[in-house]
């Protein structure tokens, strides 16, 4: 059986890859979404609003979108900007 030697450096990188994995988990237990771009299924979900409120969202250019194939994708950052500005507090 072959012996195998970690190394200090091995192991930060382990850490680091470790923090980085257990703070997408609190993430998504928060309700913040870890995907780049999300659907408009999931944009309604996140923030508990209609079809329609999400149609004047992007008409009114509150909420920017992309349209790729017939599907509206959105950037989860913009979102959370948004969110940011408008909060009262």
């Amino acid at each position: 059986m072959a012996a195998e030697i970690i190394t200090t450096d091995d192991l930060r990188e382990f850490k680091l890859e470790l923090l980085d994995d257990f703070r997408k988990l609190l993430a998504e237990q928060k309700g913040i979404p870890t995907k780049k771009w999300l659907r408009s299924e999931e944009v309604k979900k996140l923030l508990n609003i209609s079809p329609g409120t999400l149609q004047n969202l992007r008409v009114n250019g509150t909420l920017p979108f992309t349209k790729m194939g017939g599907v509206l994708y959105y950037d989860a950052q913009d979102i959370q900007n948004i969110l940011q500005s408008n909060k009262i507090g």
